[in-house]
């Protein structure tokens, strides 16, 4: 028996920005471009795993949840799953790898499925959490949220509404297949759902929407082709006083210094701007935002990034200079990554 999680999960969406757009008239741009975003990455013309995708997360089984916890390192969904279940359930999922952030549990800690993912994105979590605004009642936009991972600790973390955007039709699904055993545990008194998916990127949103308290931007920065067109995107879908919070890639430097990756950074293709922390600060302040502060900086290791189970490709290991781990296999300095929260 086929579940109906998508469309459920996809009505809670609808609703959310109907009722969202009753105070907030720019909401309405998104209710219209809203059917268009949700047919586009079901199309298999579009993507030619879409159905096979979609019919993973269609045959999970409905489990019985004793508790959900959106607020541990491990997002931990406690369930009741019998052998059959367990086995469905893990073949399931591994036909959405690879896994890249989490990590995931369902089930209890000694029989339940551990996805264990490429990212400890639990980490980046535990660095960026305690610099925050409070997220209690605010509505955040998780822009490039992969599999949803940070979104429902965003939701852990009490925001009123959440929502991620990120292109990515495996992405979404992975979401979805998340959302399936979560089901109403991050509702509202009222019963709606706060977290919600849009399979879009950044460029596709309305101009000026200025619907968000918050905005997170981590991990996407480097892969645009123009920084500044990204910032002021970003500082378009926040309210007056709305905090951004961005983190990305960059190297030692002073205001002046930006790295521009010939060809390939650790293997990366589509990486194009690597700045300092200083250049950083002056682009935001470039685009107009204020009180621009770093609150962390971290190389990142491979015990953060690196090869599992469920993501079996390549990662960081194979990407840096195996005689210099301070550099990638392209001579680049290691990856080094930087959290900043500006005001807008």
């Amino acid at each position: 028996m086929l579940n109906d999680t998508i469309i459920n999960a996809e009505r809670e969406l609808y609703l959310t920005l109907l009722e969202l757009a009753q105070q907030q008239p720019s909401a309405y741009e998104w209710l219209k471009q809203l059917p268009t975003w949700l047919n586009a990455i079901k199309d298999k013309a579009n993507y030619a795993h879409a159905p096979a995708y979609q019919a993973s997360v269609a045959r999970l089984p409905n489990l019985t949840v004793n508790h959900v916890d959106l607020n541990s390192d491990t997002l931990t969904i406690d369930a009741s799953l019998n052998q059959s279940q367990h086995k469905q359930t893990t073949a399931l999922l591994k036909q959405l790898m690879p896994w890249r952030k989490g990590p995931f549990q369902i089930g209890d800690d000694e029989s339940g499925i551990k996805i264990d993912t490429e990212w400890h994105s639990d980490w980046k979590w535990q660095r960026v959490a305690p610099h925050l605004s409070r997220l209690d009642g605010r509505r955040v936009l998780d822009v490039g949220g992969g599999s949803g991972y940070h979104g429902w600790r965003m939701a852990g973390a009490g925001a009123d509404t959440v929502i991620i955007i990120d292109p990515s039709c495996l992405f979404y699904h992975q979401f979805m297949a998340i959302r399936h055993f979560i089901g109403s545990a991050d509702a509202h008194e009222t019963g709606r759902y706060r977290t919600h998916y849009i399979p879009v990127p950044l460029e596709a949103l309305p101009e000026h929407s200025q619907l968000f308290d918050t905005v997170f931007s981590m991990g996407v920065l480097y892969h645009r082709q123009s920084p500044f067109e990204h910032l002021q995107q970003l500082r378009g879908q926040l309210v007056k006083g709305g905090e951004l919070v961005l983190e990305t890639l960059v190297i030692e430097g002073d205001a002046n210094t930006v790295l521009v990756p010939h060809d390939r950074y650790a293997q990366m293709n589509n990486v194009y701007f690597l700045p300092s922390v200083a250049a950083l600060t002056g682009w935001l302040e470039k685009t107009g935002f204020s009180d621009v502060r770093c609150v962390d900086v971290a190389v990142t290791s491979t015990e953060e990034q690196r090869k599992t189970e469920w993501m079996t490709y390549h990662s960081l290991a194979d990407f840096l200079d195996p005689n210099d781990s301070t550099k990638t296999v392209e001579g680049y300095p290691a990856p080094m990554r930087a959290t900043l929260i500006a005001k807008k």
